[in-house]
Parts: C-alpha cells; structure tokens; sequence
C-alpha cells in the first residue's frame, strides 16, 4: 500500500488529496468520490498529477505548504 500526494487543478481553484491506494491507477480513481464529498457542487476537474508516492510505514506523512491560514 502507498500513500499518494495529488495535486487537482479544478476550474476555480486548486486542491490536494492525500490518498492510500495499492496502485497509481486506483489512487486516481479515488479522486471523484472525494471531491464529490468535499464541495457541495462537484467540480470540474482540469488536471490531476501525482506530486509524491511513499511506502506506508509508521511516521509516514505529507508537508502541505499554503499561502493561508
């Protein structure tokens, strides 16, 4: 199992998921049902990339960086 760092470019903004998923092609299939749970109305997605790809393993983690708070 790997954890996946997705960058979604979306038609207004941009968004990132962190996903457990056995494969590349099942990380990307997770995209839409998480999307559709996040934002009232679904968004229209432009892109999806993978921006990282780690082993599961205990301390695993992500650093997000925003320009928010």
């Amino acid at each position: 199992m790997f954890m996946y760092k997705l960058e979604i470019k979306l038609s207004e903004t941009n968004a990132c998921l962190i996903v457990l998923a056995d494969s590349d092609e099942a990380a990307f299939g997770y995209v839409e049902g998480h999307l559709v749970r996040h934002y009232i109305k679904k968004p229209e997605v432009l892109e999806t990339v993978i921006v990282e790809k780690k082993r599961v393993e205990k301390g695993s983690g992500y650093v997000v960086e925003t320009g928010e708070f």
